[in-house]
């Protein structure tokens, strides 16, 4: 076992030391995951399974599958970006005060695999590659709304319509391996080393604008103590590094 694996090994059991509450016997857990958190919460689930006994069991859901599972379960945990989440909150589907926020990801671009790479080293560069692409993919999600309103700041709008494709369900990679645009701009922590694809680098300055993630206890949840162990994990200082090696950032309040 590395340094990193034992480090948080050794933070899960403080966590569930400071739970006298806590059911002795192994919870079974599910967490239902938004696409941009999904790597770095297979991430710590695989440390929390590790060090405490409870199963974690990740799944990202869309559509009627996801609302079926917000509705009935089976599901203790669900991540997302803020809007979604209070939405959540308003109808009761999750516990409010359990809501926390425990990641952010910053944006990315990629080229179709063996393409050539252009600059977006800085944002005149950044500028460039746009207005020099044939076109250029991104998502409707909180990824997409930020990409749009950083090219709403380059003043491209207008200029980029014609060539921008918005995806749908699934990466914004899936598309471009495919030949669906030039461009592709999404979370690094989904684009990095997905077949097909070469990711060029994270987007420049102000205009890389984060998404945030985060955290709560569902109320169909069969194991909420557990559940909110897990949660004390994930904003736990040892859960940081673990985040980091899938290209994401611990929220820092």
């Amino acid at each position: 076992m590395g340094a990193c694996a034992k480090f948080a090994v050794a933070g899960v059991l403080g966590v569930l030391a400071s739970l006298p509450q806590a059911s002795a016997e192994a919870a079974d857990l599910i967490i239902l995951t938004n696409q941009g958190a999904t790597p770095g919460v297979r991430e710590l689930a695989t440390a929390f399974t590790r060090a405490s006994g409870h199963k974690v069991t990740v799944i990202q859901e869309a559509g009627e599958a996801l609302e079926r599972r917000i509705n009935n379960g089976p599901a203790d945990l669900i991540t997302g970006n803020p809007q979604p989440m209070a939405e959540l909150v308003k109808k009761g589907k999750v516990v409010g005060g359990t809501v926390t926020p425990f990641v952010l990801a910053g944006l990315g671009l990629s080229v179709r695999a063996g393409a050539p790479k252009p600059n977006i080293s800085t944002v005149d560069a950044y500028k460039a590659a746009l207005l020099a692409a044939k076109s250029i993919g991104y998502s409707r999600g909180c990824s997409g709304t930020n990409i749009g309103k950083g090219i709403e700041e380059l003043g491209l709008t207008e200029q980029l319509k014609a060539k921008t494709v918005f995806t749908g369900n699934g990466p914004v990679t899936d598309y471009l391996a495919k030949g669906d645009f030039e461009l592709g701009i999404q979370q690094t922590n989904i684009m990095v080393g997905v077949p097909g694809t070469d990711y060029v680098g994270p987007l420049p300055g102000v205009l890389n604008k984060p998404c945030q993630s985060d955290v709560a206890v569902m109320t169909v949840s069969k194991e909420p103590e557990a559940a909110r162990a897990m949660i004390k994990f994930m904003i736990s200082p040892e859960a940081a590094p673990l985040l980091r090696k899938t290209h994401v950032e611990p929220f820092k309040s």
